[in-house]
């Protein structure tokens, strides 16, 4: 199978869970990138089951908007029973690396009030150790450079996010993004409150403290149910 066909097959999944488990009248979260597009698009023909949606990002409240799904603003609701979201990369304990689609600190925003977390991925996101990809930082400008250097100090190699024409990448919040290369994750937990403490950090791509509670991984053999404790 491509990765597409993974993609929209753990899409369906996810929203065969949703429609199973979510009650009628919910306002469900929903993340930011390819594989969430592909749960959105298998939650629109069943649209008229939920109040609506929550938004990690611009981007997927306008992708909500075309499927007909209302999107509310997070201050109007006082629960989310539910909220899917991809990840760019996945370990054993459910902890995560996302943020590879600029959106994280409104991902994180959102899972952080969901009773249930719901990663939808392929198998290639499964890893023993987080890091191989790139860990996003969001920060504010002007200190890019000093957690710059607090990034190298613990071997990692900070690379400024840039556009195609090359200026800065912006975020949907109007800061800059920071990719560390470089580091093998052991203690997720344990780096995220270190990075998140470092002034100028709005927040790091490390989905540790509030992980995953259930995972629906794709292979070609099918999708993989894992889950990783009881809800937060």
């Amino acid at each position: 199978m491509t990765q597409d066909e993974l993609k929209r097959m753990v899409g369906q999944a996810a929203a065969d869970y949703v429609n199973a488990h979510a009650p009628e009248g919910a306002v469900i979260g929903v993340g930011t990138g390819s594989t969430a597009n592909c749960f959105i698009e298998a939650l629109a023909p069943h649209r008229a089951r939920y109040r609506g949606a929550v938004s990690s990002s611009v981007a997927t409240t306008a992708r909500l908007e075309q499927h007909g799904i209302p999107v509310f603003d997070l201050n109007e609701i006082e629960s989310l029973p539910v909220y899917v979201d991809g990840a760019d990369e996945i370990d054993a304990s459910g902890a995560m690396i996302k943020g590879g689609g600029g959106a994280l600190t409104r991902e994180k925003i959102v899972a952080s009030v969901s009773e249930v977390f719901v990663c939808i991925a392929d198998a290639s996101k499964r890893v023993d150790v987080l890091g191989s990809f790139p860990l996003p930082i969001e920060v504010v400008p002007m200190a890019r450079t000093a957690i710059g250097r607090r990034v190298m100090a613990l071997g990692g190699v900070p690379v400024l996010r840039v556009r195609q024409d090359g200026a800065p990448y912006i975020t949907d919040n109007g800061n800059e993004i920071l990719d560390v290369k470089g580091l093998q994750i052991a203690a997720p937990r344990e780096l995220e409150a270190t990075i998140n403490a470092w002034p100028g950090v709005v927040t790091v791509g490390l989905f540790a403290a509030r992980g995953a509670d259930l995972c629906l991984l794709g292979s070609g053999t099918g999708v993989e149910s894992i889950l990783y404790g009881a809800p937060r």
